[in-house]
């Protein structure tokens, strides 16, 4: 097989891959609407154990170490990392909950801008001019989105999906300062932070720490399928496509997610969030192609 019909096998296995996480990641509306009688803490602390015990095996097998030995080597950014995609997880979640789930996913896609100025700030990444004009438009979009969220529910809810977006942001950037490519041991490491700390909160509120089968068994396949199975994916697919077309493919998660609730729930969208949506997705494809025009920089080990 010839150089080039390898690499096309590889970038079409890769868009397989990284669509089929994004179709697992875009079930996370469907699974919280469907757990009504559990708290944003009980969802978390179910899902948290078993995707910490799914990627406990899948690293171990990858590997052939323990998942803590890789996290005791990163250090302190693979801390900080699993303690803000704690933060994130708690917030996504909220969100869902008290918003509807296309307001809130398309607010969890402005990750990519957030994770841009931070790098600027803390990593002194530059950032492109289109990258900016985009983050110019994402927030006019933004705007549109909030402007209807008279209520204090509803606007907490924004809120709080925008400080997941930033969670998000914060464990991207971590990685980076790290010099680490390899996200599975701090996603792990978010598994058992999230685990004391949702069953801490649970014990402190007075909430109970058994669930009904339903709602247990629901937030437990979330944490292997929707979260483990489709990092498992992304991580395999990303190794061969460029970060622009990653951000493009990322979008089915977005577009997704409001679709499995309209279609099985019939939960609609507001006027303000569709015209708000599409002003930010233009701003997330326009940043994307426009960086498939410019040449990658090369790879270089530290």
């Amino acid at each position: 097989m010839s150089q080039v019909s390898a690499a096309a096998d590889g970038r079409r296995n890769g868009i397989l891959l990284v669509l089929g996480a994004g179709v697992l990641w875009s079930t996370v509306g469907l699974g919280i609407r469907l757990m009504d009688d559990a708290t944003v803490w009980q969802i978390l602390l179910y899902r948290s154990v078993s995707l910490s015990l799914f990627l406990y095996l899948v690293i171990r097998i990858r590997s052939g170490e323990s998942p803590i030995h890789q996290v005791s080597r990163a250090g302190l950014p693979a801390v900080i990392a699993g303690l803000a995609l704690t933060a994130a997880y708690a917030g996504g979640i909220y969100a869902i909950q008290v918003t509807s789930v296309a307001s809130a996913m398309l607010l969890f896609a402005t990750a990519p801008f957030m994770t841009a100025v931070l790098g600027w700030i803390v990593l002194r990444e530059p950032v492109r001019s289109a990258t900016w004009l985009a983050i110019a438009v994402a927030i006019a979009g933004i705007g549109i989105m909030v402007a209807d969220r008279t209520g204090s529910v509803a606007l907490a809810g924004s809120l709080a999906a925008l400080g997941s977006a930033f969670g998000f942001a914060i464990f991207t950037v971590a990685l980076r300062w790290g010099r680490s490519g390899e996200m599975l041991p701090a996603v792990f490491m978010s598994g058992l932070f999230a685990i004391v700390i949702m069953a801490a909160i649970c014990l402190i509120q007075g909430l109970p720490l058994v669930l009904s089968p339903r709602t247990g068994g629901i937030a437990t396949a979330m944490g292997v399928f929707q979260v483990g199975a489709g990092l498992i994916l992304y991580t395999l697919g990303s190794r061969s496509l460029p970060a622009a077309e990653l951000a493009l493919l990322s979008l089915a998660e977005v577009l997704l997610a409001p679709l499995w609730v309209w279609l099985l729930l019939g939960e609609t969208a507001t006027v303000n969030t569709l015209i708000g949506g599409a002003v930010l997705l233009g701003a997330i494809v326009g940043n994307a192609l426009s960086g498939k025009r410019r040449k990658p920089p090369p790879i270089t080990t530290p």
